[in-house]
């Protein structure tokens, strides 16, 4: 697999204070794997859908009890300098460029906006293995109260151009690279609590949306929206047992057209 063109979403993990259970509960509902835990990189463990590698979850560091979430990386060719770019256009680096052995560089940074998010320069480590396949990523979601911040921040610091819907009454707006949407952009309403910071929603493909949401709530875990069929797919939104949101989506279960979008100059 090559290394991901310049702002492509290329990697997800999550730190969870449970590290069982969390494996226990996505193995559940994602049917995932998991590798050996790494301990010299903080047992970092790896998860795997059909013998792909798809995502990672990962203890807290000591002294850093922190609430689960799950981050979602974008590939540079240069930590570096997209650490750069993230500060001179408003945003902040909440962790600088570290380098993780052979496999790649990582940082951890937050839009003006708050949504967090995690930057990837690959080294042996390319990213995702599989996509869009039952257990891998396919999609991913900016929501925030703040659009206006987070749309000038991420076209300046990645090469994004937009497009909005056509529909005035949705301000939801996705990122190009070229003629590929590889994100999209929701803005949060009234129906998101205020104690929920803005975040980057993390889908993940299964074969029947139902299904997964059954089983998530069986194995304690919160269905916050859904079941519900778009033009993309039908999907839920759920958060796991330890508060780490995420969304499920079977891509093959669609309903309407798909809707018009404008450029955004």
């Amino acid at each position: 697999m090559a290394v991901q063109p310049e702002g492509t979403p290329c990697w997800a993990d999550a730190m969870f204070a449970d590290l069982e259970g969390a494996k226990s509960f996505y193995g559940d509902v994602l049917g995932w794997t998991f590798g050996e835990s790494a301990a010299e990189f903080g047992n970092y463990t790896q998860a795997y859908a059909d013998g792909k590698a798809v995502a990672a979850v990962v203890p807290p560091m000591p002294g850093m009890e922190s609430h689960s979430a799950w981050c979602l990386y974008l590939a540079s060719p240069d930590a570096e300098a997209t650490a750069a770019k993230i500060r001179d256009n408003g945003g902040e680096t909440l962790m600088d460029p570290m380098r993780v052995g052979e496999f790649g560089t990582m940082l951890l940074a937050r839009d003006p906006s708050g949504v967090v998010f995690g930057v990837w320069q690959a080294g042996t480590h390319e990213g995702f293995e599989a996509q869009a396949v039952p257990g891998a990523f396919c999609w991913a979601e900016v929501f925030t109260r703040e659009p206006e911040k987070s749309d000038a921040f991420f076209p300046a610091v990645f090469p994004y151009s937009m497009v909005k819907m056509a529909d005035e009454h949705v301000d939801f707006r996705m990122f190009n690279l070229g003629d590929k949407t590889v994100m999209g952009r929701m803005k949060m309403g009234d129906d998101f609590p205020p104690e929920v910071p803005p975040f980057l929603n993390v889908y993940f493909t299964v074969a029947d949306c139902d299904a997964a949401v059954a089983k998530a709530t069986e194995r304690g875990g919160v269905l916050q929206f859904g079941p519900m069929t778009m033009p993309f797919g039908r999907f839920a939104a759920l958060t796991d047992p330890q508060g780490a949101a995420f969304s499920v989506i079977d891509v093959n279960t669609t309903e309407g057209e798909i809707p018009k979008t404008t450029p955004v100059s």
